[in-house]
């Protein structure tokens, strides 16, 4: 369906209050099919569509209800689970509104900034909202960043350049990260774009094309109930992006569900000399590959609907969520290659008419970078584990870690090789496979919880335990010294 083409046929926002958790789903599950990546035109979603999306009650489960929402964790991850089975893209878009631009409103702002945003969004009106963190040349290293601001009559005047913002011509209101132009301090302030909020140059990115990105010049003045003070409500960078990291795993959840679902129909549909496909040996593999992927986030996406409440502080998950976002994009990228490997020429093509694997490809490669690079989380989740273990060996720490202790009783690995003093490689390394722990001990509870059929998550398990023991491997090539030669005055012809 062209986008341009929709129109809006759903009920406004306040007939959406009393439905039941499952209504509300499929309500929304209804227009998100309009959505669908195999049809929709890979473009800037258009604001019409967005509307669609909006009065189907895409923003309620992230507002208070006193707001007019729906004030629900689950549904928020249900929403972005069932947009991504049918367009990732969209979970994405979805998951940068809600979870990135609205939520620390509604957990960090003061109730003046509250009320005059928050009952906007409840409404049909399709407005968006972004984030605006990153800049040229700095990323999101708060050290030095060049977007300022400071006091003056009657507020704050903010002043600076960030690029890479989803939605960066789109949104209509920022939340910005700037700093004290005179002394060491940061501080969030909800800006509306027509304040001085100006895009200057677009970003052409390789998927995701749904969503804008470009870079953003800011000389705004903005009222004082406007600015979320950092230091006094003790938030900090990682605090915003733990919401929106933590999804991508309920994002990986419905798009593997249906890369799963079409990689077999592909398989089996086509035929190779007098065989299917599927029935091939290696075919067999990577379905495999795929269908524990699925699996495997399936049984992350249901540690959030069962745990993890957005609304209160995220900081005692942080390392699931480190976790969380690491495995489900790996997985989601490795899926997606072995799809796209399963439909040969024709999974090149973006707009084949059997197939989404040249879309999804494309889509699914920035998840390793996107909210964080996943390098970085590795590490960060390895440091948080070393400061923790009182002296012991890594290996005894995870042993007894609530968040890994089942999942080394289950695979009785020898992870010895996480002993030994960790550089920073090795401290990366070493986050990759804390992270497949904690991702075996979801699984494992994911499967005692839904009675999973088993054929389901021995394989879960297995793909998992050779994750890790692949890290043992890369700890051993590292031991043989091949870095040695990339010091600082190496060169490589």
């Amino acid at each position: 369906m062209r986008a341009d083409t929709m129109t809006n046929d759903v009920l406004p926002t306040n007939h959406l209050l009393a439905l039941s958790t499952d209504e509300f789903i499929a309500g929304f599950d209804a227009v998100a099919s309009k959505f669908d990546s195999a049809t929709f035109p890979q473009q800037i979603l258009p604001p019409d569509s967005w509307a669609l999306l909006v009065r189907a009650g895409v923003r309620l489960p992230t507002l208070p209800k006193q707001y007019g929402g729906r004030d629900s964790s689950v549904e928020m991850c249900r929403i972005v689970e069932t947009a991504s089975e049918w367009n990732v893209a969209l979970g994405v878009y979805v998951i940068v509104n809600t979870a990135l631009a609205l939520l620390p409103v509604v957990k960090w702002a003061g109730e003046e900034a509250k009320q005059e945003m928050l009952p906007l969004f409840a409404g049909g009106d399709p407005l968006m909202a972004g984030l605006a963190a990153t800049e040229p040349g700095a990323g999101s290293a708060l050290s030095v960043m060049t977007t300022t601001f400071e006091e003056c009559e009657g507020g704050y005047r903010i002043r600076g350049r960030k690029h890479w913002q989803a939605l960066s011509s789109s949104a209509d209101w920022w939340l910005v990260l700037a700093k004290n132009a005179h002394r060491n301090e940061y501080g969030y302030f909800i800006v509306r774009r027509s304040e001085g909020f100006r895009t200057v140059e677009m970003y052409e990115a390789l998927g995701l094309k749904l969503l804008d990105y470009g870079v953003n010049d800011i000389d705004v003045t903005v009222p004082r109930h406007r600015r979320i003070d950092a230091e006094e409500t003790g938030l900090n960078s990682v605090d915003v992006f733990l919401a929106s990291r933590a999804l991508l795993a309920a994002a990986g959840a419905g798009f593997l569900r249906r890369i799963s679902r079409e990689a077999h129909a592909y398989a089996e549909g086509r035929q190779i000399g007098r065989k299917s496909q599927s029935r091939i040996g290696f075919v067999k593999y990577r379905l495999a590959a795929i269908d524990t992927s699925s699996t495997i986030c399936e049984a992350l996406s249901h540690y959030l609907q069962t745990t993890v409440d957005f609304k209160s502080d995220l900081a005692p998950a942080f390392p699931a969520v480190q976790a969380l976002k690491t495995v489900a994009t790996e997985r989601m990228i490795s899926a997606a290659q072995h799809y796209q490997q399963l439909t040969g020429a024709e999974g090149y093509r973006c707009g084949s008419p059997t197939n989404i694997a040249g879309q999804a490809f494309l889509d699914t490669r920035v998840f390793s970078i996107f909210d964080g690079n996943n390098d970085m989380l590795s590490q960060q989740l390895t440091a948080h584990c070393l400061t923790r273990r009182s002296g012991r060996p890594l290996s005894g720490f995870l042993a007894d870690w609530p968040l890994t202790a089942p999942a080394v009783a289950a695979l009785q690995e020898d992870l010895g090789f996480l002993d030994q003093r960790l550089g920073q490689a090795q401290q990366v390394l070493a986050g990759r496979a804390i992270a497949y722990l904690i991702a075996v001990a979801h699984v494992l509870k994911w499967a005692e919880e839904t009675a999973a059929d088993p054929a389901r998550v021995r394989p879960a398990i297995e793909f998992l335990r050779n994750d890790i023991v692949g890290v043992a491997a890369e700890f051993r090539l590292l031991a043989t010294g091949i870095l040695d030669a990339y010091g600082p005055k190496s060169r490589v012809s």
